[in-house]
């Protein structure tokens, strides 16, 4: 017998977007205070690149440096604050879910409206991104993340989407029931578009510009992730 789940789930959505969207526009407001202190750090090492291009970013000696040494210790910072950024969501997610697979379906689409409404309110704050195709350093841990914008807004449409079906079906008595082949599937495809996302940390790290993104492998990611999803739905049907 399936665990009960509430039994508004469309409440239950538009409560997890309201948080997303709040905590988006906290955590927009942080990178500009962040971008407005780094700033002046980062035109002393790479003054020749437009004010909009992130990277390259100043490498770890240059933050030790005496002159930057202040962004070394927010750095030190923020990586722990990026940990926090994933508890505070995983905690609303287990507060809203009641058992497993909510408690995942609420992470997912609280995740995925956070991201997207972090850059839709950096567009209206700073206006950046200039375009989906702009980069960005997507995280810190445990090495570097960095893409487009466009490749995380696809993931987290996608987060959201399988989100929410999975609490619409479940509220409507036909919970989805994946198996561990699907969950595999999804596992390896998350690993995958990871590997797309730190495939340059390494130059990253060391002060260069980011080699043309990996889109096929992001793309291979998208497709296995999503389709063993989408596979365990239409069994369960």
């Amino acid at each position: 017998m399936a665990t009960p789940v509430p039994r508004s789930w469309k409440r239950i959505v538009i409560l997890l977007a309201l948080f997303g969207l709040s905590f988006g526009y906290v955590e927009a407001a942080v990178v500009v205070y962040l971008r407005t202190i780094s700033e002046p750090a980062r035109l002393s090492y790479y003054a020749q690149y437009p004010p909009e291009a992130l990277f390259p970013i100043p490498t770890p000696v240059e933050l030790r440096s005496a002159n930057h040494g202040q962004l070394w210790k927010l750095l030190r910072i923020e990586i722990p604050r990026e940990a926090a950024t994933l508890i505070m969501i995983a905690a609303v997610a287990g507060a809203v879910g009641t058992d497993g697979t909510s408690m995942i379906a609420a992470f997912v689409i609280a995740f995925g409206v956070w991201d997207i409404a972090f850059y839709g309110f950096l567009k209206l704050l700073i206006g950046w991104p200039v375009s989906l195709l702009t980069w960005d350093l997507l995280f810190l841990l445990p090495v570097p993340w960095s893409a487009p914008v466009l490749a995380p807004v696809i993931v987290s449409l996608s987060m959201i989407g399988a989100g929410v079906l999975v609490l619409r079906r479940q509220a409507c008595g036909r919970p989805v029931q994946l198996s561990a082949g699907h969950w595999a599937g999804i596992l390896l495809g998350g690993a995958v578009i990871l590997l797309s996302f730190t495939w340059d940390y390494k130059i990253i790290v060391a002060g260069r510009l980011p080699h043309p993104y990996e889109w096929l492998l992001f793309g291979l990611g998208e497709a296995i992730g999503l389709g063993a999803f989408l596979h365990g739905v239409r069994q369960r049907a």
